[in-house]
């Protein structure tokens, strides 16, 4: 899978933070200090999750093994290995972002001279560019193969790492490895290449944790299936108190030497506890301060004065929260260079998705069979033809956005949604959904049930706010784990959206501007799902099958084509009900944004948490968990391919007002206030036309 990258993005280092870790290897001489580069971004990342073992390739196995046979007969260690992986590395991304640059200038320079020169080189430039691209993810995807390997211990030593806990707040009876863990054997795997795999079965909550040491537990995924998932069987207090327990037993008796049972479980408990910072800091961490405030004062009085990767964890954990707080103030030097790595990270992105914008304008039609339904089929038969409408940058100051002040969207109200075309509404609700989206995690939509979510349109009463939801319903966490609520303004955002839409149509004044205003929507939900915003066209569908909505006399004179696009919606979202990773078939997700409906994916996390966890002798089902971990990581997947429209802050302003003014808005209270709104009856409209004529007669003779 060389386009497959294991970590949060493909790229992750520039050349001033890959030239401070080679100084780190030579001149930091703390305990197992070689190894501080290797924990530069430590979280698997989400493909490790969905993919698991399958992530790790034999061209990615067979490419290491034969890193570094050029320069010597005999074959490297893994650390010479590193060291040239890493130069490979720094260098292919240095050029694949001057090449980038290059190709912006040349891109810039045929839209305003449009010389022929120009044009016959970008294309062949652009070829060279996804060349390269993928070379650089595939390396990123080694190094992360690399640092899977490192740290782990045998499956017969795990009975050690539970012996090293000093004092384990859960129950130390079970030490024998076959009451502790299950597994179940496998024909030959395709990634390592062994006769025969022990696949996990299920364990007790000591045993997972302990697992976290095997010696393949990056490899399989299952470190960062463990990180989304473990709240079900341990709460986050007894996991953290698990690897401090690790970490005070093997730290003053670790060595240099990294073939020591004891160096291996310090540097391990150290690689996991980075990971679970960086992936879940701000479910976990930020939710809990006396669970940040532990580990800070543990960090401080007994890593930091003996081993490098105090300093390290301590700053990593002031750049999460300056971060989260979005000061950039408190960041220390080490985290501006991370943060300056970050921000080219994306620029970077940006710009590769920018190349690929002609593939991202392509349509995601969908065919109705004519039988017994409406069924999705997925289908690639025509180029999107909206590209060359994109909108226009918008240079307003934040002065002239925030001008438009509620009162004057009052004013204004609907009219100025008919002025815009549905592709440029289209393009600006998604960037507002991808601002919500973006701050969600998987883990959110783990328990949902526990939060009152329910399986139907509306999720989430109104009149309930977050805080005094009812958690009668079974909570499948542990009774003392905190569990943040995100979930909740997710789907009162799709709410608001879904009621603003009703709103905006059942107080029209007249039929034809609502038949106007339907057909804007069924055309910007169209357009939502063909761009593969499938959040914002499930939040239009549920606007326009309110009851209030559907009974409208405007549906009978709606043109047929246009009311077509109700039936391929509904299509839409059968398609997205009936598979809980439809939108992870084939590499579209990879190349082309996606955000799916929080409420359709929260429904299938429920039907998968349907049924018991543990098994009879009391061991928690990690088959179970495993398939949770890959359906929620596909939030991950989806975040990391942003949509790159340009934003119109002055109509997006406008969209907000609107939307808030509307959302607890009752709408048939609003309905009756509209003669529009009602079927008129054949003597009434007799009469009206009668009444009509005089008052024209009237006005005739005055």
């Amino acid at each position: 899978l060389q386009s497959n990258s294991c970590g949060p993005g493909f790229a992750e280092e520039n050349t001033s933070s890959e030239e401070q870790a080679m100084i780190k290897i030579d001149g930091n001489s703390c305990l197992a200090s070689p190894s501080l580069p290797d924990f530069c971004g430590c979280s698997p990342g989400w493909s490790s999750a969905f993919y698991g073992a399958e992530c790790f390739d034999s061209e990615v196995h067979n490419y290491l093994k034969n890193l570094g046979k050029q320069k010597s007969s005999e074959s490297q260690n893994i650390d010479a290995k590193r060291v040239e992986l890493e130069q490979l590395l720094m260098m292919e991304t240095k050029n694949y972002r001057k090449t980038i640059k290059f190709y912006q200038k040349l891109l810039q320079k045929e839209r305003r001279s449009k010389g022929p020169e120009t044009k016959s080189m970008l294309p062949k430039l652009k070829g060279q560019l996804q060349e390269m691209k993928s070379k650089v993810q595939f390396l990123e995807l080694v190094k992360k193969y690399v640092q899977a390997k490192q740290w782990g211990v045998e499956t017969s030593v795990l009975p050690t790492v539970i012996h090293n806990g000093k004092a384990d707040t859960m129950d130390m009876a079970p030490m024998d490895k076959s009451s502790l863990l299950l597994y179940y054997n496998t024909e030959k795997h395709q990634c390592n290449n062994q006769n025969g795999v022990r696949v996990l079965q299920a364990g007790t909550p000591l045993g997972l944790m302990a697992y976290l040491y095997s010696r393949n537990a990056f490899l399989e995924g299952y470190v960062q299936q463990f990180l989304y998932t473990f709240r079900y069987f341990c709460t986050q207090e007894e996991f953290l108190q698990f690897l401090l327990d690790r970490i005070s037993s093997t730290l003053s008796s670790a060595s240099l030497d990294p073939s020591t049972s004891l160096t291996k479980i310090c540097n391990r408990s150290f690689y996991i506890l980075q990971a679970w910072i960086e992936d879940c800091y701000c479910v976990d961490f930020a939710t809990n301060t006396d669970l940040l405030g532990t580990l800070k004062e543990f960090i401080s009085s007994k890593v930091a004065s003996l081993n490098g990767f105090g300093e390290r964890l301590l700053s990593l954990l002031e750049h999460a929260s300056a971060r989260r707080s979005g000061s950039a103030d408190l960041c220390s030097g080490v985290d501006k260079c991370e943060e300056e790595s970050e921000e080219g990270r994306k620029t970077l992105h940006s710009l590769c998705k920018k190349l690929s914008e002609d593939v991202s304008r392509k349509n995601f039609y969908w065919k109705l069979s004519k039988g017994v339904g409406p069924i999705a089929q997925y289908q690639r038969e025509r180029l999107h033809t909206g590209s060359a409408a994109l909108p226009k940058p918008c240079c307003s100051s934040f002065t002239e956005e925030s001008s438009v002040s509620l009162a004057r969207a009052d004013e204004v109200g609907p009219v100025l949604l008919t002025e815009y075309s549905a592709q440029q509404l289209c393009w600006q609700l998604t960037l507002l959904q991808q601002e919500v989206f973006n701050k969600c995690h998987p883990v959110h939509f783990l328990n949902s049930r526990a939060l009152g979510v329910k399986d139907k349109s509306i999720a989430v009463p109104k009149a309930v706010s977050a805080e005094t939801v009812s958690l009668k319903v079974c909570n499948l966490f542990l009774s003392k784990c905190i569990q943040d609520q995100y979930l909740l303004q997710l789907l009162q955002n799709a709410d608001s959206i879904s009621t603003w839409v009703a709103a905006e149509i059942v107080t029209c004044h007249t039929t034809k501007r609502q038949v106007s205003l339907l057909s804007k929507f069924l055309l910007i939900a169209k357009c939502c799902y063909e761009q593969r915003n499938f959040a914002t066209a499930m939040h239009i569908l549920a606007g326009l099958e309110n009851l209030i909505v559907r009974q409208l006399p405007a549906w009978k004179i709606l043109p047929a084509k246009v009311a077509e696009i109700m039936e391929e919606l509904k299509a839409v979202e059968v398609f997205l009900k009936s598979d809980s990773l439809c939108l992870m078939e084939g590499d579209r997700f990879k190349t082309l944004p996606t955000i799916p409906s929080a409420h359709v994916l929260a429904m299938h996390v429920q039907q998968l948490e349907t049924g018991g966890f543990t098994m009879t002798n009391g061991a928690h089902k990690w088959t179970k968990l495993r398939n949770i971990a890959k359906v929620v990581s596909q939030v991950h997947a989806f975040q990391e391919n942003p949509y790159t429209y340009a934003p119109d802050f002055k109509l997006q302003s406008y969209l907000r007002q609107r939307i808030t003014r509307f959302k607890d808005a009752d709408i048939s209270a609003l309905a009756a206030d509209n003669c529009a709104n009602f079927h008129q009856i054949a003597a009434e409209k007799h009469s009206r036309k009668i009444q009509d004529t005089l008052r024209r007669m009237k006005a005739t003779f005055q």
